[in-house]
């Protein structure tokens, strides 16, 4: 391993530039660890470089949505299929995490802070995933995954309120309105282990796009900009085709979505 981080810029290099997983994970936790018992500046410093250069590992090899193979989740391999997926949604997601904060310096720390803890839950949730798919039998990487998620960050690595919108107030959020559906499937096929898990993502799950809508309606105010009306025309002009539904009007809006965004998004359903 290269020289210990020592600031969080350094430790979102290691993070971002390296594809060794082993590396980030322990990374990811001393960072929070620091973070806790106030050893870690907050403040972002030096040249940060650009999107491109972020390095994932050589593994899982990644696919169109359309190409990923359809599994059913009544067999071993439909089930290594159903978490490997969301695996790598939350090994992804420590990606995501780092990057915002990486890329957008000059913010206050209480929004540096924010989502180091979230890096540091994303990762939490990958360990819990991946112990689950060896159980059986397969480790993250064995199966293809789709490409889709990371492309919204490169789409949005020049604005702090398009990511903040496009990220986890459309991504993640669209967690909020399908992972109860999916702990119902894992009701139906009795994986209680795995249900655990996804019941544990889910609740971190909310208080993230909470983060997320909190501070895109901090920033955008800070630009003299209506919240609602900015959320609108970022997801006009960022998401590509209709964010999906059905939304899951209660718990968005304990996530800090307000119902007139809702009712947008519902309505945009059937333009």
């Amino acid at each position: 391993m290269a020289e210990q981080p020592q600031s969080l810029s350094d430790f979102a290099e290691h993070c971002l530039f390296n594809g060794d997983i082993e590396q980030k994970l322990v990374l990811t936790h001393q960072a929070r660890q620091l973070l806790d018992n106030g050893l870690l500046s907050l403040q972002t410093t030096g040249a940060v470089l650009p999107i491109s250069n972020t390095v994932f590992p050589s593994r899982p090899a990644l696919l169109m949505p359309r190409e990923m193979p359809k599994r059913r989740l009544d067999s071993i391999e439909g089930k290594a299929a159903f978490f490997h997926a969301l695996a790598h949604i939350e090994f992804v997601a420590i990606y995501l995490a780092w990057d915002i904060i990486y890329r957008f310096p000059g913010l206050p720390d209480d929004f540096y802070r924010d989502w180091l803890i979230i890096a540091d839950e994303e990762a939490q949730h990958f360990e819990l995933i991946r112990t689950h798919l060896l159980g059986l039998g397969f480790d993250y990487g064995d199966l293809p995954a789709h490409r889709g998620l990371w492309s919204h960050a490169e789409d949005t690595s020049d604005d702090i309120l398009a990511r903040l919108a496009i990220v986890p107030r459309c991504m993640e959020a669209r967690g909020l309105d399908v992972t109860p559906g999916m702990m119902d499937k894992l009701v139906a096929i009795d994986d209680q282990p795995g249900l655990a898990i996804l019941r544990r993502i889910y609740n971190d799950e909310v208080g993230h796009v909470e983060r997320g809508s909190y501070w895109f309606n901090n920033l955008a105010r800070q630009r003299g900009l209506e919240p609602e009306h900015c959320f609108k025309d970022l997801i006009l002009n960022y998401f590509k085709g209709k964010p999906k539904g059905p939304f899951n009007r209660e718990v968005r809006i304990i996530a800090g979505f307000s119902n007139n965004e809702i009712d947008w998004l519902e309505e945009r359903l059937h333009e």
